[in-house]
């Protein structure tokens, strides 16, 4: 009977747990990877803010220098300096006004200045 009632609360245990956790989420419907994932603005070069190439100073899910679907797909739609091996749009070495472009954009979004790119 005692091990019945230790059962019993163990399983009420986990449910009002899981109900808290689902309840407290707000993450506003976000489903997969980003879900849970807020945007917040940095506040130190340490801390960068969400979807942010620090390495070629773009949003992460259009840098193609990290993602090769991205790179095909611009490649696809024209947009490819060859010389410098990355999209003409996000080419910096061609046009370093396109640096300051990205740099606005995240600025707009979080607040402060982006962290400097480390491999353009």
């Amino acid at each position: 009977m005692r091990v019945l009632f230790s059962m019993q609360a163990v399983m009420v245990l986990l449910l009002t747990l899981a109900g808290l956790t689902i309840a407290g989420c707000g993450s506003g419907g976000a489903k997969g990877p980003e879900a849970g994932k807020q945007a917040t603005p940095a506040t130190d070069s340490s801390e960068v803010a969400v979807n942010w190439c620090v390495e070629h100073g773009v949003p992460e899910d259009i840098c193609a220098l990290c993602n090769a679907k991205v790179a095909a797909d611009f490649k696809q739609k024209g947009d490819w300096c060859t010389e410098h091996n990355r999209p003409e749009s996000q080419c910096f070495l061609c046009n370093p006004d396109l640096e300051a472009k990205f740099a606005a954009e995240y600025e707009a979004k979080y607040g402060t200045k982006p962290p400097k790119p480390e491999g353009t």
